[in-house]
């Protein structure tokens, strides 16, 4: 029997700031690791390094962020598991992020390490204040509502990422530069722009959020945080399901999370220009919106693992269509190529986000939820190592990104089998 559809019921004030944070935290994905800043890494911080080897530098910088985040995951959710203690992290990797990012805007021309090196820093404030937000969803909703608000999340955050994008371009094309040059001053103001958004739609999270639920309060909390970690490990046969869904989530989040950071970059080594590229991804932003919140209805209607093999298979045809284009002689006919795949992209990146988040969400005990939800990070982010350090490996031996990009397919594939085996109560 389906799910009600609740798409459509308002949300609590809880609800709606938790919501919020994925508007305020969405600028720093589309301007910092999809759009603009890769831009910038390789036409200005790694000005005069071949396009090949800068585009790995940039593969091999993400795999670092995401593992750093990797090996803290899990110690930072058990430990945040206590009473009270979620937020506490989740404002101090928050800040972190901020910071960082405004550091990113006094980075100059050549300095292509430590443009490198801040970068890989805000992004493990960004995404370690993700694994606390995103634990946070058991406190918030509750559990036939997940799927909803979570698909909301991710609708609106798309929406409103567009918002700081748009300025960011209109920085940019204030310049008055060609349409195949970044502007360096503009784009360093747009990343203060990204870290004002991120700041001001975090504050109704930061007010309203709480934990309703923790773990008993033992002393001394760090040793007590390690001792529930290990039993976690070892009771993994009691949530099997949880576990199997991380192996999936691993294999088919990495191509997910491939695509988004490192596709920027090749579009660049094919030759297209900075203007159609930021044009491409904010046509993404705003198609993605309609087509997240849809995810949330067919899960609804079909069930949420249906519907999440639905978007692993669109993005295996986008796998297969990105590598054909550089096969492609006529320009028109590659630049449609690339805009028929950056509407696939949109139709399923917000969904399959959305439901992998509630769908986890709704198999593991809510009272450990920051501990799982530091699981559920540490096989994203080591996903997120993987992928772009296979790609950026491939990348740097055959001096062609294209066949990167093909080593994709397996992990949707080999992700999408194992989703499939998971057995539904």
């Amino acid at each position: 029997m389906s799910k009600p559809a609740i798409s459509a019921t308002p949300l609590t004030r809880e609800e709606r700031s938790w919501v919020l944070y994925d508007v305020a935290n969405s600028a720093f994905v589309l301007v910092m690791i999809t759009a603009i800043m890769p831009i910038y890494f390789k036409d200005i911080a790694a000005r005069g390094m071949p396009a090949a080897e800068s585009t790995a530098y940039w593969g091999f910088a993400n795999a670092a962020a995401s593992l750093i985040l990797a090996l803290l995951a899990p110690v930072l959710g058990a430990l945040a598991d206590s009473r009270g203690r979620k937020k506490a992290f989740f404002s101090s990797f928050l800040g972190a992020g901020l910071l960082l990012t405004v550091a990113l805007a006094f980075v100059g021309s050549g300095h292509w390490l430590l443009c490198l090196t801040l970068f890989v820093l805000a992004r493990v404030g960004w995404a370690g204040a993700n694994i606390f937000y995103d634990s946070f969803l058991v406190d918030v909703t509750t559990l036939h509502r997940m799927d909803a608000v979570s698909s909301r999340g991710y609708a609106y955050g798309y929406i409103g990422s567009v918002i700081p994008f748009l300025i960011v371009i209109g920085l940019i094309l204030s310049a008055g530069a060609a349409g195949d040059t970044l502007p360096a001053p503009q784009a360093r103001v747009g990343f203060i722009v990204v870290a004002l958004w991120w700041l001001i739609f975090s504050l109704p999270a930061l007010r309203d959020l709480r934990q309703r639920h923790y773990e008993p309060i033992a002393d001394p909390v760090v040793s007590s945080s390690f001792r529930r970690l290990l039993t976690t490990l070892r009771d993994i046969r009691k949530h099997r399901q949880a576990f199997v869904f991380l192996i999936a989530y691993f294999f088919f989040i990495d191509g997910v999370g491939t695509i988004i950071s490192m596709s920027t970059a090749y579009g660049r080594d094919l030759g297209f220009g900075v203007t159609l590229l930021i044009a491409v991804l904010l046509v993404i932003q705003v198609v993605a919106f309609p087509f997240a919140l849809l995810f949330g209805r067919l899960a609804a209607r079909f069930g949420t693992k249906n519907t999440l093999l639905a978007g692993i298979t669109v993005y295996c045809l986008i796998t297969l269509l990105a590598f054909l284009l550089p096969f492609i002689a006529d320009p028109a006919g590659k630049i449609a190529l690339f805009w028929l795949i950056a509407l696939l992209v949109a139709s399923s990146m917000g969904g399959i986000q959305a439901l992998s988040r509630s769908y986890f969400g709704r198999l593991i005990p809510p009272a450990k939820s920051a501990e799982f939800f530091g699981f559920y990070n540490i096989f994203g982010k080591f996903a997120a190592i993987s992928g772009p350090l296979l790609m950026g490996l491939i990348t740097r031996v055959t001096g062609d990104s294209r066949w990167g990009v093909l080593s994709i397919l397996l992990l949707f594939a080999v992700g999408g089998w194992i989703l499939s085996r998971i057995k539904e109560d």
